[in-house]
Parts: structure tokens; C-alpha cells; sequence
């Protein structure tokens, strides 16, 4: 019988220790005590995976999470702020210790915030910023790329200017608002220049080819196009050539490599720097920190730059996006 006892007491003393060294709460590995050891399990909410940039800012941020010995999980709100919203919840339950979040609608993903402060999961945005609810946002200057875009498309237009057709990205998106505010300061200075604003085509080739095709039976005397991505801006030089349209000068932003790889021909004049996969890695670089309590400012800027005729070759590459570095 003594011996009996003594079994079941040693075995009680090491299920007991065992229930202290497990995380049971909503945060996962960091939620409990201010503990930061182990390994970073960091939940990424990305509005889609539609565009080729977003398939790379995942990539970007999976390859750097993999380097820091992190775990990503990844959830794909394909659009839907509803379904983005039910995406962070069930991140949440699954125990991640930082959310990553690219917020389809940054004022309807709120619910989706709330539910992270609640179980005192920090939150670090990227690509789109939120009003609120997020500790710090990984992004570019979208006003800095839009006004660098216009500044080459008011140049190769030239002091006559002309109608400038503008492919916009999202419906109150704030990338969208300020890529077109940008676009606008980089061409003010001639004032022979017209902006005629086309259809919200959400950054997808497809819905932009569409748009294009009504754009120019409405608008033949346009002299260029510029586009919220490079993505939409192909989809408008397509219809413009199957057009032979070869008169109008096309603009976008991101790098995409289909794009500065046609810069030499000459139709298309410039882009700007948006490297996805330095972006991405950014982001979950910075959210591995907030994470551990580091201290990281309120916006952490990627950095951009123009890639126009003088400097495409030196971007051209293997890679779907032109590198920032």
C-alpha cells in the first residue's frame, strides 16, 4: 500500500508541473506571464491572393518567419471582410502569439481587431494601414509613388499634356486614395494635363482589361494611362495594343517585372518600387519584435524609387517583382 501511495503521489507532482509549463490562453506561447521564450507563432490575415503581389508579400513574410525559426499561419480572406473577420478569430483560438494583418476594409475589419485586443494579441498591419487597432503598420509611401509615377507621366507627355485615363485600385482603400492624391501632385504642374478617373478595378488585371475597353471608346483622345498597380496597367496597355494603340503612354506601381521589363519598348514609361517580398519579410521581421516587447515605431516605411527608361535594365530580373535592394 506504501508503495502504491508513493506512485500516485510522484505521478500527481509531474502532472502538475507539466499543467504549469503549458500555455492554455488565447495569446499561445507569449500570452501567459510575459513568457518569450519559445517558439513565435505569428497569424497572417491577407485580403487576398488574387494578385501576384499578394501571393509574394505571403511568401516574403513565410521566408522570413521560417529564417527566425517562427511559425506562420496563414489565412486567406479572398476579399470577403466578413470572412477576414471570422479568419482572425479563428487565429486567435489557434493560439498565435502576433497578428499580421492585411486588412481587406480597414474600417470593417474592426470587429476582427477587437477580438485581438481582447485576448492581448498585438496587431502589426501591413500593405494597408487601419485608424485604429493596430500597434505599428509595415508599408510604403503610396503618395510618394503616386507623385513619382506622375512625375515621369507629365514628363513624357510633354508641355502639351493631355487626357490621362486613372485606373483606380479599391473603394476607400487608403493605398488606392493616396496613389491617386500622389499622381495628382506629380502632374498639377502642367495644367494642360486632365485626369478623367475610371472605374475601381481592385488591383486585378482582369476587371482592369474590362474597364479599359470601355475607357477608350469613351475617351479616344487619351494620351496615357495610369493605373493604382502594374498589374492593372498591363491588362490596359493589352487592350491599348489590341487596339493599336500605341500612341498612349502607360504608367503603374509595384515593380512588377512584366512591367519593367516593357519599359524599354517605350509604351510604358515608369513604375515605382514595391518590393512584395522585402515588404512581406519586413512585416514579419517587425512582428516577431512586437511580439518580444521591442520597441518599433508607429509606421516602419519599406522604402521606394522610380524605375523608368534610364534604370529598368539595371531592375530587370528573374524575379516577379523588381527588388528594392
Amino acid at each position: 500500500m506504501r508503495r502504491t501511495f508513493l506512485v500516485g503521489a510522484l505521478a500527481a507532482i509531474v502532472t502538475a508541473a507539466s499543467a504549469c509549463s503549458v500555455s492554455t490562453g488565447p495569446g499561445g506561447s507569449g500570452s501567459d506571464d510575459g513568457d518569450k521564450g519559445g517558439q513565435v507563432v505569428i497569424g497572417f490575415s491577407q485580403v487576398t491572393q488574387q494578385s501576384p503581389f499578394y501571393v509574394q508579400l505571403k511568401n516574403g513574410a513565410q521566408q522570413a518567419a521560417d529564417k527566425a525559426g517562427a511559425k506562420l499561419l496563414f489565412a486567406d480572406a479572398n476579399g470577403d471582410v466578413t470572412k477576414q473577420n471570422n479568419d482572425i478569430q479563428d487565429l486567435i483560438t489557434r493560439g498565435v502569439d502576433v497578428l499580421l494583418v492585411n486588412p481587406v476594409d480597414p474600417k470593417g475589419v474592426a470587429a476582427g481587431l477587437a477580438a485581438a485586443k481582447a485576448a492581448k494579441i498585438p496587431v502589426v498591419t501591413v500593405d494597408r494601414p487601419v485608424p485604429t487597432g493596430a500597434q505599428t503598420h509595415v508599408g510604403r509611401d503610396n503618395v510618394t509613388m503616386g507623385r513619382l509615377v506622375g512625375e515621369r507621366v507629365a514628363k513624357a507627355l510633354g508641355p502639351g499634356g493631355g487626357k490621362v485615363i486613372e485606373i483606380q485600385g479599391d473603394a476607400g482603400g487608403a493605398v488606392a486614395r493616396d496613389r491617386g492624391n500622389g499622381f495628382q501632385q506629380g502632374v498639377a504642374a502642367n495644367s494642360k494635363i486632365r485626369i478623367v478617373k475610371g472605374p475601381y478595378s481592385d488591383y486585378l488585371r482582369a476587371k482592369a482589361v474590362g474597364a479599359m475597353q470601355d475607357l477608350l471608346q469613351a475617351n479616344p483622345d487619351v494620351k496615357a494611362v495610369y493605373a493604382h498597380n502594374d498589374d492593372m496597367a498591363v491588362g490596359a496597355l493589352q487592350v491599348l495594343r489590341e487596339n493599336r494603340r500605341t500612341d498612349v503612354k502607360v504608367a503603374g506601381v509595384d515593380g512588377l517585372m512584366e512591367a519593367v521589363k516593357a519599359i524599354p519598348a517605350g509604351q510604358y514609361v515608369a513604375t515605382a518600387l514595391n518590393d512584395p517580398i522585402g515588404m512581406g519579410g519586413l512585416a514579419a521581421q517587425t512582428a516577431i519584435k512586437v511580439r518580444n516587447g521591442e520597441k518599433v515605431p508607429s509606421y516602419v516605411d519599406a522604402g521606394t524609387g522610380l524605375v523608368d527608361p534610364s534604370n529598368a535594365a539595371r531592375y530587370a530580373g528573374d524575379t516577379v517583382f523588381a527588388r528594392a535592394s
